[in-house]
């Protein structure tokens, strides 16, 4: 009896254990499963942190312009009379050029005062222009003899003390014709020179004066024939690039007080972009 029940608890015990294996497989495998899921997949490919490139901005060179070279001389006209500001004309610039009338109820006084200040000083010689407005006093007439335009030119230069040079007040008539012209030119003092203001596009005064050996010049721009701050300012920068091409340009103007400020305004912009200003003895050649 003892046999058999030995036996029949080992049967038992083998079917117990052969009935628990599954079970505690299942629970183990349910265990792992649960722990599975709450884990991130242990095989899933790391993904590296890109880089930070740092884009480095390249700021490009400043264009560097060279700067405008030129000289510019610059002469106000009609100067010599009676409430004109000659003062702030002067304070423009030290090399501006001053050209008189002669005969002009202050012409000898102003020509004092520049003098004393440094400027220099033209006659503006009084000529016969084409129109019918008048030159004005002691003019030179093509209607003169030879003899007659070399001693009015001899007065006219004598009346404005300290006269390094002369240049043409209208003559547009006259300065286009060549008999006058040799007359005038022969007329001027030893070292003066003669500045063609080119009030007409026919004049001859340059030509004659270059052929006489007299050192001579030419008008490149007038710079208030419009009155207006906006001519005068386009004028002025005309000026500058006609300078600037052809290495030195001539301006007359007048002392108005539109003219003086365009000037005051652009002049020191001028000289800060390279040009300079010279007296117009030095542009004569």
């Amino acid at each position: 009896m003892l046999g058999r029940e030995g036996a029949s608890r080992s049967s038992f015990r083998t079917i117990a254990v052969l009935t628990l294996l599954p079970v505690g497989g299942l629970l183990i495998f349910l265990t792992w499963s649960q722990l599975r899921r709450g884990a991130p997949p242990s095989s899933a490919p790391k993904v590296a942190a890109r880089p930070v490139i740092k884009v480095a901005v390249i700021t490009p060179p400043k264009t560097l312009v060279a700067p405008a070279t030129g000289s510019i001389v610059i002469i106000i006209d009609d100067v010599g009379f009676e409430g004109q500001p000659l003062e702030r004309v002067m304070s423009l610039d030290p090399d501006i050029n001053f050209s008189i009338l002669p005969h002009g109820s202050r012409s000898a006084d102003f020509a004092h005062r520049l003098n004393a200040r440094g400027f220099e000083i033209l006659c503006h010689l009084p000529m016969e222009p084409l129109g019918s407005e008048s030159p004005g006093p002691k003019a030179i007439l093509t209607s003169m003899t030879g003899e007659e335009i070399a001693r009015i030119v001899r007065e006219n230069v004598a009346s404005v003390p300290f006269a390094r040079g002369v240049n043409n007040h209208m003559g547009s008539r006259a300065t286009a014709d060549r008999r006058v012209m040799e007359s005038v030119i022969g007329a001027l003092p030893d070292g003066m020179y003669f500045v063609d203001s080119r009030t007409g596009g026919s004049s001859v005064a340059a030509d004659v004066a270059r052929e006489m050996k007299v050192r001579s010049a030419a008008r490149h721009v007038f710079l208030d024939d419009d009155r207006s701050v906006a001519a005068i300012r386009r004028q002025v920068a005309m000026l500058a690039a006609t300078a600037a091409s052809r290495g030195l340009a001539i301006g007359i103007g007048h002392p108005r007080a539109s003219t003086i400020d365009v000037l005051a305004d652009e002049i020191p912009r001028l000289r800060d972009r390279g040009f300079r200003f010279v007296r117009a003895s030095q542009a004569v050649h």
